[in-house]
């Protein structure tokens, strides 16, 4: 489906809480067509920024997002230094997702 690599309630500590810089971790699940339709997005940002984008399946780790209290998908959550400071929540265009990244 994509580049982006998926991560579960293991690898996640390790790639997201614990890495230095910026990180977007998109919390989705397979049946999700808006879902599917920003993957292609986020990786345009990824290469526009250079910037680590992760995804959290919903239906395979439930307890990561209640963790982060994700209620509707997609929701990109952006991490800095893996301390969360930004939540974007639907399908958004690459240009928003650019702007809630570089201003905030």
């Amino acid at each position: 489906m994509s580049g982006l690599i998926n991560l579960n309630e293991i690898t996640f500590q390790e790639k997201v809480i614990e890495s230095k810089g910026k990180i977007i971790v998109d919390f989705w699940a397979e049946w999700c067509g808006p879902c599917k339709l920003l993957s292609p997005i986020l990786e345009e940002v990824s290469n526009i920024l250079d910037i680590k984008i992760y995804k959290v399946n919903v239906d395979e780790n439930p307890s990561l997002a209640g963790q982060f209290g994700i209620k509707s998908i997609p929701t990109i959550v952006i991490f800095d230094d893996g301390v969360r400071v930004k939540e974007v929540v639907g399908l958004r265009p690459k240009e928003e997702i650019i702007e809630k990244l570089t201003v905030y």
